[in-house]
């Protein structure tokens, strides 16, 4: 029999770390995520409303280790489960080491490549910290391989996948979009998969609710189905929209490539970089949704602009930065921003560092190679375009040929790329 049998360990009872109230205390947990943003469906709204208010919920989201780190993307799921868990409900992260051996095909015109067995074991052995830190050291996390790698397929067919309409599954939107690319079967099956994930956590922890980005609705909606079909329980999925930025753009994403959450991917100077330099119209939206500022005091922001907005950048920036990497890290990185752009002096030990050599200098290393490795292009062709537009200066040299190399007259300096990226150059031996 495929189904998964009750855990012998007990179903997860909630704890209360210091500073989160309790589940009556939260009995607005719904209202609140729907006052900062984070609302965009959900199955069934009065009765998750009334199960939230009456007791502790168990419930989970899930995250691919596609990646050695987790990015911009993924905070949206994390700040929604952490607002449940200050709540006082039981948050289950799934880092899903048997899901990302098939693939999510949701939001995807490609097939995503395939990676090895080891490639995810890393990768959940990195992500696992940076959810821990934002969710809080309460939650649970588990690697759906456990359950998902001992199947027995022909039993997984009869016992799961009868329960599941072909024609149903089509209309999905992250299958009717591949569908015109082409759609692999192991894709197709990806549905099945998380919808079992969700039975088997209700099985093993009495989960009841699923949380996920809209492009997941219909995932979850066939997990909550699942479990209501061979278990007979009421089960909920809540959605949050996919965050794009006031330009239309996927909120994450930059020239340089996709925003990390891991320091050496995305240093925290870039980090913060990124989120002062938001669009005016995104500032309020973002402390809604990103950070744990009061709404009462983000509102303030809503009919402000200059200096005030300014500042609300910069609270933005500095809280994202502190959820993520710490408040040490933040107040470092916010020293070095103000060092940065505010003028001459000031700790610069937070900016994104590169050291050269005097053996490299001597044989001629082009400004353009260090722009990409500092992160501030993604491609060599990238830099030069910047370097052409008149872009980038070495110290006080504006630096106008392609072609250009660092000078032992350049010393150790800052390099600046635009008007938000800086990085340090030391020259040493």
């Amino acid at each position: 029999m495929t189904t998964p049998p009750p855990s012998n360990v007990p179903p997860s009872t909630p704890s209360h770390p210091t500073g989160h109230t309790s589940s009556r205390e939260g009995a607005g947990t719904l209202s609140v995520l729907r006052d900062r943003g984070f609302v965009q469906q959900i199955t069934d709204e009065g009765a998750l409303a009334a199960r939230l208010a009456a007791s502790p919920v168990t419930f989970y989201a899930g995250f691919d280790p596609t990646a050695a780190s987790l990015h911009v993307g993924h905070y949206i799921p994390l700040m929604a489960m952490a607002h449940l868990a200050r709540a006082g409900h039981q948050a289950i992260a799934v880092l899903g080491g048997g899901t990302a051996m098939v693939g999510d095909p949701s939001g995807k015109t490609e097939m995503r490549q395939l990676i090895s067995a080891e490639a995810i074991a890393n990768n959940r052995a990195a992500i696992e910290p940076q959810v821990r830190r934002i969710i809080g050291p309460a939650a649970r996390i588990v690697d759906n391989a456990e359950w998902l790698l001992p199947l027995n397929y022909i039993a997984f067919l009869r016992d799961i996948g009868r329960h599941f309409s072909v024609n149903r599954m089509l209309t999905a939107d992250a299958y009717k979009l591949r569908l015109e690319k082409g759609l692999s079967f192991i894709e197709f099956n990806y549905q099945l998969l998380q919808a079992y994930d969700f039975l088997a956590l209700c099985d093993r922890h009495d989960c009841a609710l699923q949380i996920g980005g809209d492009d997941q609705w219909g995932n979850i909606l066939a997990g909550t189905d699942l479990i209501r079909r061979l278990r007979q329980k009421e089960a909920f999925g809540l959605t949050f929209p996919l965050l794009t930025t006031a330009s239309g753009a996927k909120m994450g994403k930059t020239a340089a490539g996709a925003v990390w959450l891991d320091p050496g991917m995305t240093s925290p100077f870039e980090l913060y970089q990124y989120f002062v330099n938001v669009d005016d119209g995104d500032v309020v939206r973002f402390l809604k949704l990103l950070t744990f500022e009061p709404l009462d005091e983000i509102r303030r922001f809503e009919a402000v602009a200059g200096a005030e907005l300014r500042d609300a950048k910069r609270l933005l920036a500095r809280a994202v930065t502190a959820i993520v990497h710490g408040p040490e890290a933040a107040a470092t990185t916010e020293a070095a921003a103000r060092a940065a752009f505010g003028g001459a002096g000031g700790d610069q030990s937070g900016l994104p560092s590169l050291r050269i050599d005097r053996q490299r200098l001597e044989a001629g290393t082009k400004i353009v190679d260090l722009i990409v490795e500092l992160g501030f292009a993604p491609s060599k062709s990238a830099a030069r375009r910047l370097v052409e537009q008149r872009g980038v200066k070495v110290g006080e040299r504006e630096i106008g040929e392609v072609d250009a190399t660092l000078q032992a007259s350049d010393g150790s300096t800052l390099l600046r790329v635009g008007k938000k990226h800086v990085g340090r150059l030391i020259v040493g031996e």
